[in-house]
């Protein structure tokens, strides 16, 4: 009997990811919650490292699956359904690779897709919403630092969850089963906590989404708790001062709006970029640069030194940390509404609350115009302002969500729809402003206000994350979050990654930064004045 070549351990442990996490959601006797899946996973994981080749392998795994209980034949399973499928994101094709498995064993993974457990799941359910909520997990103390097969167990179960429930795993710029690949190799040479909490943060970074948010204290440890008094933004890979956090400890420092900041501590904005974009999440480049304040001037000690150009001249510059809660003071804006000049209404959605819609539009119903910022995050989805704004009921979004009797595939629901018949609407021109703020429940916002009768959207690109979030897990109790439903315009344009559509694009420039310019209302206004 001739034997297969043999196999790399990284395939090994790549498989065992896969397989383990496939049986965790199809198999009938564990998606059920049959079995403590973790110790599972435990047991057999020094085994599938000995093996040597695809026969060992195979061997191994069946004799796995045939302890875990015979899997009956499903007669729902394969029935004609009505369900409308979305199966970009669907792909068990690995589990017929016969480079690494033998016949038996694809046939074996087959036999179970096509008898998949149909029951409520014991490891995942949905919310109301649709998207997914993961439960039953065990929980793991004091594990800032597990040893190697426990680091695999939490990049396993933070791979397969996304693998099976992430709406937007297609749109990744590297593909899932590569990251697994690469995280594996990571996961296991961390030499530390920080290494090890470091390669968590990259591996949700790989999902591009701007929800993906991870925080412990050794990546704050690692980019540093302590930032400079100022307001910025990254523009042509400088730093531009927009604002301040902390008015007088601004002032201390002598950080003025339009100061552009060259370098920090002798390193140039581009080379610190480089340096730390791995562990930035974002959708998309805008996102990226946004979130990247937190890692450009903050440390742990209580100076920096910076160079900055004010006005054509050079200086460098010493100024002074602060802790996070001494800094960030956000300063909502009180005004909720107001009327511009020339008779044009604006509307500020950070500020503006459900029980002012409709004073709100009464006092603005007789504008030449209503501009809506929604540079911001609103503090509800505008459906009562959109009734003020259509003629008619319209649709605007359609959704899929996570389709938990088929995982890996996504159902498509209803189209969300938004306004009323409502012969007495409102007239004139509506102007939404977006830029890479707008997020999440902002750019859902703006969707559904695009269906307004005479309505243009003005800004740049926002932040690319559309859709209700769901918590992703690792072991220890570390959690991020990632869009957790598929969002798309009526005619299939997604919005995640890509952002809302916007008509006319304008961008800040340095100069009107520093002149106290805000020019993307002023060209709202403008298209406004200009309209015949």
């Amino acid at each position: 009997m001739s034997f297969s070549k043999e196999l790399k351990k990284i395939e090994k442990l790549s498989s065992l990811c896969k397989i383990w996490g496939f049986l965790k959601y199809y198999h009938p006797k564990v998606a059920k919650g049959g079995f403590n899946f973790d110790e599972q996973l435990l047991i057999i994981l020094p085994k599938i490292e000995q093996a040597t080749n695809k026969e060992e392998l195979s061997k191994l795994y069946l004799d796995w699956i045939e302890s875990l209980g015979t899997v009956e034949v499903c007669k729902t399973c394969n029935e004609l359904s009505d369900k409308k499928y979305f199966e970009k994101n669907f792909d068990l094709s690995w589990t017929q690779s016969t480079e690494i498995f033998t016949a038996q064993l694809t046939n074996k993974l087959k036999h179970i897709e096509n008898n998949r457990f149909q029951g409520n799941s014991y490891y995942v359910t949905s919310t109301n919403i649709g998207n997914i909520e993961i439960q039953n997990e065990p929980k793991y103390d004091h594990f800032e630092f597990p040893n190697e097969n426990y680091r695999l167990l939490s990049l396993f179960k933070f791979w397969n969850t996304v693998e099976y429930f992430y709406p937007y795993k297609y749109l990744t710029d590297q593909n899932w089963n590569e990251v697994l690949n690469e995280m594996i190799s990571k996961f296991i040479n961390a030499k530390n906590p920080t290494e090890y909490h470091l390669a968590m943060l990259e591996a949700v970074v790989k999902l591009d989404d701007s929800h993906g948010i991870f925080k412990t204290k050794f990546t704050t440890e690692y980019f540093g708790s302590k930032f400079i008094p100022a307001k910025m933004k990254i523009m042509d890979n400088k730093v531009i001062v927009t604002g301040s956090w902390n008015d007088s400890l601004s002032k201390i420092n002598d950080l003025r709006i339009g100061d552009i900041i060259e370098k920090v501590n002798e390193k140039t904005i581009k080379d610190i970029l480089n340096e730390k974009s791995k562990y930035i999440a974002g959708s998309n480049l805008n996102s990226k640069l946004r979130d990247t304040y937190y890692t450009i001037a903050n440390g742990n000690v209580d100076t920096v030194s910076i160079s900055v150009n004010r006005n054509g001249k050079f200086y460098d510059k010493i100024i002074h940390r602060y802790p996070f809660d001494l800094i960030f003071r956000k300063n909502i804006k009180n005004e909720k509404y107001r009327i511009l000049e020339n008779n044009i209404g604006y509307i500020n959605m950070e500020a503006l609350e459900i029980k002012d819609v409709d004073e709100t539009m009464k006092k603005l119903k007789n504008t030449k115009a209503i501009i809506i910022d929604i540079r911001n995050y609103p503090n509800f989805i505008p459906y009562s302002i959109a009734n003020y704004l259509n003629s008619e009921k319209k649709s605007f979004a359609k959704t899929n969500i996570p389709d938990l009797k088929y995982p890996g595939k996504f159902i498509w629901k209803e189209y969300a729809t938004a306004g009323k018949n409502n012969k007495e609407y409102f007239k004139g021109k509506v102007v939404i402003l977006v830029n890479e703020e707008t997020q999440s429940r902002a750019e859902y916002s703006v969707m559904c206000l695009q269906t307004a009768n005479n309505v243009i959207t003005v800004g740049s690109q926002t932040a690319g994350a559309d859709g209700d979030v769901s918590y992703i897990e690792f072991i220890g109790g570390y959690k991020s979050l990632m869009s957790g439903t598929g969002i798309y315009y009526l005619d299939g344009t997604i919005t995640q990654r890509k952002g809302v559509k916007v008509d006319i694009e304008i961008l800040p420039t340095i100069k009107g930064i520093q002149e106290g310019k805000d020019e993307v209302l002023e060209k709202a206004i403008e298209i406004i004045r200009t309209e015949k």
